[in-house]
């Protein structure tokens, strides 16, 4: 299932992520897909996107003049939440994938989760709540609101979005500031942490996977344990990234369907499929 996920991690990247033309000239595609979103964290200003990112559509609406309810966003929210759940995370993103293959380079001792974790794993629901909404609904860049997440932190931006674009546009490299060395600190900071600790952005900063967390419980897209064939050996518990038990699994907003559970289980009493797990309990 490992070698499945990368396949579809790499495709999913390319086709979403693959206007060539725009990488070349070091231009924004404007077409009419750029109206739809994509379910993964992918920057509507990557030169070859070809989708918008649903972060930042929400942004772009609530950054409009008075208070309008984004129910387009919110849809497509729920659409993708009930269906897969943070399955998008795990197989559909491509900074997740950024993160994935960062973390197999073999230099650093390797950790699930950072110290602190029960605290810190909030911090994408703080990312979520000031940045994307309050941030993007009431902070000003003089008279037009700001896509505060976007613009201060998104390290996918950064390295989809703004490195691209100024590699390949020489006026805009005229016009780098501190705002630029600040988020390629931070995304600088982040890929470097990934190499040692699996996924951090989306762990503990991702506002997206906070969103796509809360439909985990209830999602089509689930990893159902069959608890009377389990014999209680913790190769799940082992396999997983982010450090779940196996009553954890599928039902806890952290799960990003990856199948490493299932594929270290040695009594296969776990599975991908449709029937809740918290069913099972």
């Amino acid at each position: 299932m490992s070698k499945l996920r990368l396949k579809v991690q790499i495709v999913f990247t390319i086709l979403t992520n693959g206007y060539m033309y725009g990488f070349l000239n070091g231009k924004i595609y404007q077409g009419n897909l750029k109206y739809a979103c994509v379910p993964g964290l992918n920057c509507y200003s990557c030169p070859g996107a070809v989708g918008s990112c649903p972060i930042g559509a929400l942004q772009a609406l609530l950054n409009q003049q008075g208070f309008t309810i984004p129910f387009s966003v919110l849809g497509f929210f729920f659409l993708f939440g009930s269906l897969l759940g943070r399955f998008v995370c795990g197989w559909l993103c491509p900074f997740g994938l950024v993160q994935d293959l960062l973390h197999k380079i073999p230099v650093f001792q390797k950790r699930k989760r950072l110290p602190f974790h029960a605290v810190l794993k909030n911090g994408k629901y703080v990312v979520l709540t000031v940045l994307v909404v309050v941030g993007s609904a009431f902070l000003f860049d003089g008279f037009a609101k700001v896509p505060a997440f976007c613009k201060y932190l998104c390290p996918s931006g950064t390295l989809f979005g703004a490195v691209p674009l100024l590699i390949g546009n020489a006026s805009l490299r005229s016009q780098i500031g501190a705002l630029f060395f600040w988020k390629l600190f931070v995304l600088i900071f982040l890929l470097i942490l990934s190499i040692k600790v699996y996924r951090p952005f989306c762990q503990y900063l991702c506002p997206l996977g906070a969103v796509y967390g809360w439909f985990n419980k209830f999602c089509l897209v689930q990893v159902c344990w069959e608890k009377e064939k389990c014999t209680g050996c913790a190769a799940c518990e082992n396999a997983c990234p982010v450090g779940l038990s196996v009553q954890e699994i599928s039902c806890s907003p952290e799960c990003i369907r990856c199948g490493k559970c299932v594929e270290a289980c040695p009594s296969k009493c776990l599975h991908m499929g449709r029937e809740r797990m918290d069913e099972k309990l």
